[in-house]
């Protein structure tokens, strides 16, 4: 595909099919990752991918497998999420969060190499290196696009990354800023409208 093509293409999946991903592709994905921008010119990042339905099972245990209504209208209304289109983008994620990774092909959990504590920054710069993982990321997304393949990503909530370094044994020192379900786009699928941006609007020349 044309880098425009995958770009306006790259969209988030929550309905894939488990058919298994050839390694070579896997790698070349991966591989494109690796190609992002990064802050301290190491590129100290580790992804783990799973494939083991038992692994995955376990390693998504914490994460609710679904949302009444009356809930999912509690969470707008907590959320204060006062577009309709994102309420409806919401209603259709929420309750696929289990779904969406344990039916994916593989679940992808990046790994950064701490060197200040993100979550607690000093100053701006000490989270360089979280936003250098998440170009990695997206480098991920556009690859898998360009492939053929979809993905989605979940942030951990309450103490799931905790759970998963416990599942997946990675070591002290490492950040797990999400988790990634990448496969093919199942029959399902069904693109939410999204809220169009008028790009005019939003780009300024030397001042806002």
């Amino acid at each position: 595909m044309e880098f425009y093509d995958v770009v306006n293409s790259r969209k988030t999946v929550r309905d894939l099919t488990d058919e298994a991903i050839p390694d070579d592709v896997l790698k070349r994905i991966l591989s494109a990752a690796f190609k992002a921008p990064t802050n301290d010119h190491l590129r100290d990042w580790h992804f783990i991918i799973v494939t083991d339905k038992k692994v995955a099972a376990k390693l998504l245990e914490l994460i609710p497998k679904g949302i009444s209504p009356e809930d999912m209208d509690a969470l707008i209304k907590d959320w204060d999420l006062n577009d309709h289109l994102q309420q409806e983008c919401y209603r259709s994620a929420v309750p696929k969060q289990y779904r969406m990774l344990f039916c994916a092909s593989a679940i992808i959990i990046p790994l950064l190499k701490e060197k200040t504590d993100i979550l607690h920054p000093g100053n701006v710069s000490h989270l360089n290196g979280f936003a250098s993982i998440w170009c990695s990321i997206e480098n991920l997304f556009l690859a898998a696009t360009a492939e053929g393949y979809g993905c989605n990503l979940r942030i951990p909530l309450g103490n799931e990354a905790e759970h998963a370094k416990e599942v997946l044994e990675f070591p002290d020192g490492y950040f797990m800023p999400c988790f990634i379900g990448i496969g093919k786009p199942s029959d399902e699928n069904a693109p939410i409208k999204q809220k169009e941006i008028d790009i005019d609007e939003r780009i300024h020349l030397n001042r806002f």
